[in-house]
């Protein structure tokens, strides 16, 4: 069943109509920075901050990013690349499968591994389909996924769909972190047209106009992380906007 923190992305999202959530990776950012994003991302609207990155996160290191995130009063959900990227200290933790790995240790076997820390620690799992596009990323790498081309989206629709039939309530369109672009529009208006379950996206997004464009075309959620690196404060605010203006535009179809 669902926990306070997904009850409170939900009400949230059927308040607002889309959300921004910013993304800390502790590899890239010290506490004092996750810190001052996390602030910057309260201030401009963000619903909630996610924690996690593929390579270099250490538990200790994972716990003092939670820790300082979690000053702005934003809920904090691990989003790990591994059984062992988790922190007592979070909120939740996205509970997810790489649907389109070729390694069936990012399908089934970390989160096995990882059930009993989840558990352990007390942290709200939020069962998701992860999808990564591209092999141009880290995470692409390092979870030795089957990219979905582009021009076929019908393919991320049906993986999609097959998280929704599992029982998963959340799927999340990966476009890499520092992706050049975004995930494909069209890409996500047809996964929207096959899926009832609240749709994520994330990877490549820069400006205000991407923010809009797709959460026009159907996502619910959208992820931001290598912006905050670069500039939290204005670029963080324009993205949200752009999140709220998308939000319009669908409902005025």
């Amino acid at each position: 069943m669902p926990g306070r923190v997904e009850n409170y992305l939900m009400s949230r999202l059927a308040e607002e109509g889309a959300l921004h959530l910013a993304l800390i990776d502790p590899d890239k950012a010290s506490p004092n920075e996750a810190e001052a994003i996390a602030e910057e991302a309260a201030k401009a609207g963000s619903a909630a901050v996610m924690v996690g990155g593929s390579l270099g996160v250490s538990e200790n290191l994972l716990d003092q990013i939670v820790l300082a995130a979690k000053k702005s009063g934003l809920p904090t959900i691990i989003f790990p690349s591994n059984a062992t990227t988790l922190s007592k200290y979070a909120d939740a933790v996205w509970f997810m499968s790489l649907l389109n790995s070729l390694n069936t240790y990012f399908i089934v076997d970390a989160q096995m591994i990882g059930a009993a820390i989840v558990k352990k620690y007390g942290l709200e799992p939020i069962p998701m389909g992860y999808l990564v596009l591209n092999l141009d990323s880290a995470v692409g790498f390092v979870g030795q996924v089957r990219p979905i081309p582009p021009e076929r989206p019908e393919i991320a629709a049906l993986y999609a769909l097959t998280a929704q039939y599992m029982g998963m309530r959340f799927v999340y369109l990966e476009g890499g972190s520092g992706a050049k672009k975004t995930v494909p529009a069209e890409l996500v208006s047809k996964v929207r047209e096959n899926v009832g379950i609240t749709l994520v996206v994330g990877g490549g997004i820069r400006t205000g106009e991407d923010a809009r464009r797709l959460v026009e075309a159907g996502a619910d959620i959208l992820v931001t992380g290598t912006v905050l690196e670069e500039s939290a404060g204005k670029m963080l605010s324009n993205i949200i906007d752009g999140v709220r203006e998308g939000v319009k535009k669908r409902r005025g179809r």
